[in-house]
């Protein structure tokens, strides 16, 4: 005997209408894969492709236009016998390791003096969060302008009447370096200020008071007990810290331009540099690509940290 719906159409069709549910479900699925194609294929072109080519390149004797005369590891041999390139590379050192170190210092000092739920905290934190709105350019140009010997703190306090006070730093080779960690802490501190204060939020007030009964004076709750809970967020600030370090480029051309001479440079300015100015992209690949080792180098043990702890969690 014939269904109620095959009677009503007379040939059995029945499946068309149960199937349109599926079809619009497999539709529904789909479609999130369909809107995100594009992007995903651009940055896969656009992003890896190019850090691709640029690799490609770093093995060729490319200099005013790519070429694809395969020299292998030439290139890279050329850019550890630079001098340049070492200046460059212990300048990195010297800044990332400040840089990274005081951001962290006074990011968490700011956060516990705020964690005091003291007055007008409001005010403050976006006193000290604002420097970060501002971009690398803008933060060199009026810290060049402060620091410059002729306009900004020194001829400030000589005019005071201290006539032998002297912060040169701006033009002194030894410590143009100086001045970018100098900028650089003044716009990220505010930052990882709020990176550290949203952690201390999120920690279980009965840790402090359980503390506070065992007779732990505040200095010590913090640092023996707070802190270590912490851990997470220190490391997630260090990460972003230090990949700010490694592609500092605005803060470097706004402030010093790499200057005096090359005194102050870092990898990003030397790869420019060469890449852009000197007609010399074989080289300038080889240390972009030596920069991106250094990326890779940080940010692998943070994807495995990340899901190491989702995996146990």
């Amino acid at each position: 005997m014939k269904s109620p719906s095959t009677l009503a159409t007379g040939t059995g069709r029945a499946r068309p209408a149960a199937s349109a549910p599926a079809i619009t479900a497999h539709l529904q699925a789909w479609l999130p894969k369909l809107v995100l194609a594009p992007s995903v294929l651009i940055s896969l072109f656009f992003v890896y492709g190019f850090m691709l080519w640029t690799f490609v390149l770093s093995l060729t004797d490319s200099r005013l236009l790519p070429s694809y005369d395969f020299v292998g590891g030439a290139q890279y041999a050329r850019l550890m016998a630079n001098d340049r390139w070492w200046v460059a590379a212990t300048n990195l050192g010297v800044f990332g390791a400040l840089f990274v170190g005081l951001c962290l210092v006074l990011g968490a000092g700011l956060a516990i003096l705020l964690d005091q739920r003291i007055r007008q905290e409001g005010a403050l934190r976006t006193i000290y969060l604002y420097p970060m709105a501002l971009s690398f350019i803008v933060t060199g140009v009026v810290w060049k302008w402060l620091l410059n010997p002729g306009l900004g703190l020194q001829a400030m306090v000589r005019g005071w009447g201290f006539e032998t006070f002297t912060f040169d730093w701006l033009v002194d080779p030894d410590m143009a370096v100086y001045t970018l960690v100098i900028a650089a802490v003044w716009q990220a501190s505010g930052f990882v200020m709020a990176l550290f204060l949203a952690g201390l939020r999120g920690i279980d007030d009965s840790i402090f008071k359980a503390a506070q009964l065992d007779g732990a004076s505040l200095p010590r709750i913090y640092w023996r007990v707070i802190l270590p809970c912490l851990r997470p967020v220190v490391f997630s600030a260090v990460m972003i810290l230090s990949h700010i370090a490694i592609k500092s480029f605005d803060l470097v051309v706004a402030l010093t331009g790499g200057g005096p001479g090359y005194a102050s440079d870092l990898p990003a300015t030397f790869m420019y540099a060469h890449s852009f100015s000197r007609a010399q992209i074989g080289l300038g690949s080889a240390s972009a690509i030596l920069m991106l080792g250094g990326v890779l180098a940080i940010l692998i043990p943070y994807l495995y940290s990340e899901l190491r702890s989702r995996r146990h969690g």
